[in-house]
């Protein structure tokens, strides 16, 4: 019974940094362009670099 003491607040805090880490990537705009990628796959164009 006193690993309950470790693991709920592990998993609270894994919990609080996923979502603290979904939120920044909404915030710096991950999600803006969710057609571009299967727009550019369809392209013909070979591009080298």
């Amino acid at each position: 019974m006193t690993v309950l003491l470790y693991l709920v607040p592990a998993a609270l805090g894994l919990g609080l940094l996923g979502l603290g880490g979904f939120l920044w990537s909404l915030r710096s705009g991950q999600y803006e362009d969710l057609d571009g990628a299967a727009v550019r796959i369809l392209s013909d164009e070979d591009v080298r670099r």
